[in-house]
């Protein structure tokens, strides 16, 4: 979502209650009949006034059963629903952008943030005050003017780890500092699978498989909400692209979407049990995603009986009654909205019996759930700014940098860069200062500062973004792990300076960026920007122990690959990226990051290799400014749920490196591979570190049908951590999930009696072990 001021901003079956055991639960009755949505409409005066203020004569604490923390969340919502006033109800399903809140009506104790939903003291509900999130608490153009936080790497490179536990450390150390600063809700979870590389918001997410991308963000969403917060999962769903974001509509058949998309944020959801769901701009199949039946109704609250409420993102809502009947529970930010469709529309909806005073109650019981669920009920926001352990949570992010930093190439074992060098030259990227992070509301001023930040002149994402680099040096890191070495830095703006530089260099390392961000997607596509591909050429061509560190947003093309010995992919590495591409360098660290997306070997292998409506933007007078004023458009997902590998696999690509590589300075080996089979699919092998350095490896499951009828799909993986010579006998279960195909006619998933291949690999390119196993017909719900 956006957070700041700009010129653009960001189907629940009616339900009924009935009586279990003398809980009242909601169930869902079937879609509800879809309405023509309200047109935008200017704010009137009784949007103005709408809701009155919620009483603030408090409860006594003995006339609150629903403070009982030993009853079920669903129960102390129930209890507390039935205490409210409407406009205590309708205090809950609307929040206030601090920024653009003038209202009289608004909230006194805002800070400065993405949203905030007013305290009942009455009821002894607290405030729910949001942050943006995902890589730590975001403060984008530093709207809390010296506040500063953790940041961690981005999204792919938390998902390279293939680390759960790491995924669960990062969210419990940013969650506790989102309640440090008094938040009590962080817009986390980004969780859209990577259907084209050139993606401007791709380093916020999990790459393109769902398995992977479900795990990651599970685990994320739990270690944030180990602090008694919310977490919310985004953005609810095929939120593939940033341009026409707000007028773009993807296509795709039911079975496809469930196998791939809304499979991730299944497992996720399962995993991770945010307290709320954040729904996207774009439309799904003709309807927006914020009142969409079939998202919201059908699948989410139907399908998955999700218990948590359902959010806008900000500048997402387009109607009152059919947002409410098709799902939406909260419309978030309203201020970015056209219209404050949740306050005044919504109460005289009710109250003229348009909308059932049933699906306000759900809404309001929904909200409460979440909060009763996470243990924001329990543990009210700190009313102060709180101390925080800069230095051990910048050990976090370290770590998972580390972890996810991915050695691509490694010829004649340049790396690990032998510490008797004495000259060595770096290049670029401003690499003397720090590492470059990704742009929107992701974004986090991190500990240490910002040494360099660059605003932007123009487009969608002037108004809420700068490239902005962490404090984190690579020149200092390494000069640090080199005492004897005399380290130097160029710019790298004169190719032939910087090739001379390099000629008289025992080493050399080229820093090449690409920044990306939340509303656009690179005009470049996946190529370098400006003339890095030109200062590499000319460096290495000047010294043959040239190493390149990619700090990208996601795939770039690599021209200049085979005359290049080294390659790392550490991503945007966060606050401590510079120590640790330092420590992999040098062999401190032994790098075992995997690739959670395919590097293509030309942009003609993604599956629309430019980006649909690009060129709306380029000839727009305000280069997109006024996202807005894009003309609508579609976009036809005709890779179905072969997304990222499977897609290369059904087309016979070869890519520059698959799903799943990642090189290590030590080798390993599998073996004595068992495959049983019958009701599921279950493997065990033996891996073996056949090398000298201690290291780890993330051996991964592969399973297809012995038929063909699809391309291979990851059905587990484990990372392992094995000293010299040691060998660990490991053991997975295919997701059935994944073995399976969703079945509309069922409707479920179902997995067909049968012979299936298994592949144990190194990456989706690369088996080592491959068996077969014959299943047993499966069925599984929705």
């Amino acid at each position: 979502m956006l957070v700041s001021l700009r010129h653009v901003v960001r189907s629940t079956a009616l339900l009924a209650t009935t009586a279990l055991g003398g809980m009242v639960v909601a169930h869902a009755q079937g879609t509800a009949a879809r309405t023509a949505a309200n047109q935008p409409a200017a704010r009137t005066a009784a949007d103005q006034s709408a809701v009155p203020a919620p009483a603030r004569q408090d409860a006594a604490p003995a006339a609150r059963p629903w403070s009982d923390p030993q009853l079920p969340a669903a129960v102390r919502a129930e209890l507390l629903l039935s205490a409210m006033t409407l406009e205590e109800k309708l205090a809950l399903v609307y929040t206030w952008f601090p920024p653009l809140a003038k209202d009289p009506a608004r909230p006194t104790d805002m800070i400065p943030s993405a949203g905030q939903q007013p305290a009942i003291p009455r009821l002894g509900i607290p405030a729910l005050r949001e942050t943006d999130a995902s890589l730590g608490v975001a403060n984008q153009v530093e709207q809390r003017k010296g506040d500063t936080a953790t940041a961690l790497p981005s999204g792919l490179a938390l998902a390279a780890t293939f680390d759960p536990t790491l995924a669960y450390a990062g969210g419990a150390m940013i969650g506790s500092e989102a309640r440090a600063k008094r938040f009590n809700v962080m817009l986390a979870g980004g969780i859209n699978l990577t259907r084209d590389p050139w993606g401007g918001r791709n380093f916020e997410y999990l790459g393109e498989d769902p398995l992977l991308a479900g795990a990651m963000a599970g685990e994320s969403i739990r270690g944030i909400q180990s602090n008694r917060i919310v977490s919310t999962i985004k953005h609810y769903a095929l939120n593939a692209q940033e341009t026409g974001r707000f007028v773009s509509d993807g296509r795709i058949g039911e079975a496809a979407f469930r196998e791939s998309d809304l499979l991730a944020f299944e497992l996720a959801i399962e995993r991770g049990k945010p307290g709320s769901v954040m729904c996207a701009y774009m439309s799904v199949n003709g309807d927006f995603a914020c009142e969409n039946a079939f998202l919201l109704n059908d699948v989410l609250k139907r399908d998955w009986a999700y218990p948590g409420w359902v959010m806008s993102d900000w500048g997402a809502v387009h109607s009152t009654v059919k947002a409410a009947r098709n799902g939406l529970d909260q419309q978030s930010g309203g201020e970015l909205d056209t219209h404050f469709f949740f306050r005044g529309d919504l109460k005289k909806a009710v109250e003229s019996g348009e909308l059932p005073q049933a699906r306000l109650d759900d809404m309001a019981r929904r909200i409460l759930n979440g909060m009763f669920a996470t243990g924001v009920m329990d543990a009210p926001v700190v009313d102060a700014p709180q101390p925080i352990d800069t230095d051990a949570h910048a050990q976090v992010a370290q770590r998972a940098a580390e972890a996810g930093i991915v050695l691509l190439k490694n010829d004649r074992n340049l790396l690990p860069l032998a510490r008797s060098a004495k000259r060595i030259v770096l290049i670029g990227g401003h690499a003397d200062v720090g590492v470059l992070s990704g742009g929107g509301s992701s974004q986090v001023r991190s500990t240490g500062g910002a040494p360099v930040e660059i605003p932007l002149k123009d487009g969608a994402p002037a108004s809420f973004a700068r490239m902005t680099w962490h404090a984190s040096s690579p020149l200092a890191a390494i000069r640090a792990l080199a005492p004897g070495a005399s380290v130097t830095y160029l710019d790298g703006s004169d190719p032939a300076a910087a090739a001379a530089a390099a000629r008289s260099a025992d080493l050399a390392l080229v820093f090449a960026t690409q920044w990306t961000t939340e509303a656009a997607d690179p005009d470049e596509g996946i190529e370098l920007p400006g003339s890095q591909n030109a200062l590499v050429e000319a460096v290495s061509a000047a010294n043959p122990r040239t190493v390149v560190v990619l700090e990208t947003g996601g795939p770039v093309l690599m021209p200049w690959l085979a005359r290049v010995p080294a390659v790392l992919a550490a991503w945007y590495p966060g606050q401590r990226g510079g120590e640790a591409i330092a420590r992999v360098l040098f062999g401190e660290v032994n790098p075992s990051g995997r690739l959670p997306i395919t590097f293509p070997a030309n942009a003609s292998q993604a599956p629309r290799p430019t980006t649909p409506g690009i060129e709306q933007v380029r000839t727009s007078p305000d280069h997109g400014t006024d996202a807005r004023a894009i003309k609508p458009f579609t976009i036809d997902y005709k890779e179905g749920s072969d997304v990222g590998y499977r897609w290369h696999a059904r087309q016979g690509h070869k890519p520059a490196f698959p799903f799943g590589y990642g090189l290590s300075y030590t080798r390993f080996g599998y073996a004595n591979l068992r495959v049983e089979g019958g009701a599921g699919l279950k493997v065990s092998f033996d891996v073996t570190n056949r090398g000298k350095r201690e290291g780890a490896d993330v051996p991964q499951l592969y399973v297809t049908p012995a038929t063909g009828s699809r391309p291979l799909r990851l059905a587990g993986f484990e990372r392992v951590t094995l000293k010299p010579g040691e060998t660990r006998r490991i053991t997975l279960i295919a997701e059935p999930r994944i073995v399976a195909d969703y079945d509309t006619a069922l409707p479920g998933w179902r997995v067909a009696a049968g012979t299936y291949r298994v592949a144990i690999a190194r990456d989706a390119g690369q088996p080592v072990l491959t068996g077969a196993a014959d299943l047993q017909e499966r069925r599984l719900a929705p």
